[in-house]
Order: C-alpha cells, then structure tokens, then sequence
C-alpha cells in the first residue's frame, strides 16, 4: 500500500511540475547561414546563396533563467549556371538559452544550439532525375539576443551570432 501512494503522489508531484513549466513556440527569419558560408554543398561550385532560412522551434523553461528545445531550419540555393540543380537544408537542432536580463517587458538572453544539416540535392540530366543526400554538423551561437512582449501570450524578438538559423534572426514567440 505504500508503495502505491508513494507511486501516486510522485506522479500528482511530476504532473503538477510539468503544467508550472513555461513553454514557447517561435518562428523567425535569418539572414546568411552557415550553409553558405561552410560549404555545405559538398564542395560543388558556383553555388548562389541561400535566400536565407525559416526556423521553427518549442522552448521549455526547465530552470530559472533557462529553457531549452529543439528547432528545425529550411533553407534552399541554386548553381548559378544550371537551373534544375537545387539544394535544400534541413537543419535540426536542440538550442539552449539563458536569460541575462529580464523585466516586465524586455528579457536579454544568449542561445547555443547543436544538431545536423541534412543537405538534399537534386539535379536533371537529360531525362534522369538524380539526388544525393549528405550530412553536416550544425551549430548556432548568437550571444546577444532580445524579446519584447507586446502582450502576455505574444513577443516579437532578433539574434545576432552565426549558424544554421542565420546570423541575424527576426521573429515571433508565442507563450502557452
């Protein structure tokens, strides 16, 4: 019988801890990534830069002034002399963040994040389609960041580093 209530209250405990925990989702912009700038094209040439990438990501506040959560990056480029010769990155990533400052409407923070770029390329010729796959480490560093709530349940913000997501990075969080 102990056994059973002690059971029960460390899942009513382990409930109850997980509903106080703070989460966000966010979606942000970055400009220039590190898929441009570390050749994660397998070494092809006259490669165009990406127009940028799109980030998607959950952060969890797992301690005070900490959260952390995994994100997932797209990006895509050309060649610059073939057309039907595409690239496209999915970078998946666990990112973690400390907040440095924070009151009621401005929280300053850092981020780190790691993870893996999966570069998928494809091509035509003549009438054969062909594709290859390739893996890269991904990283990002951006040690200066910044929210600004406009309400309770929304926040825009923008990052400065470099990495899979951009090395500036402008957005939205949205609290549940």
């Amino acid at each position: 019988m102990k056994k059973y209530l002690v059971i029960l209250m460390a899942l009513v405990g382990f409930c109850m801890t997980a509903q106080a925990q703070r989460t966000e989702i966010f979606a942000s912009y970055g400009g220039y990534t590190q898929m441009d700038a570390m050749d994660c094209h397998d070494g092809g040439p006259d490669v165009n830069n990406a127009w940028g990438a799109l980030n998607l990501g959950v952060n969890v506040n797992v301690a005070p002034n900490f959260w952390i959560g995994p994100s997932y990056t797209f990006s895509s480029t050309t060649r610059k002399k073939w057309d039907d010769n595409h690239f496209y990155y999915h970078a998946i990533m666990l990112n973690g963040r400390y907040d440095y400052y924070r009151n009621r409407i401005v929280t300053v923070y850092g981020k780190v994040g790691v993870g893996c770029v999966i570069m998928h390329e494809t091509w035509d010729d003549d009438d054969d389609d062909y594709t290859k796959d390739k893996g890269y480490f991904a990283f990002q560093i951006n040690p200066i960041g910044a929210t600004v709530g406009l309400t309770d349940v929304f926040s825009i913000f923008g990052e400065l580093g470099f990495g899979a997501q951009g090395l500036v990075q402008v957005g939205f969080k949205l609290r549940l």
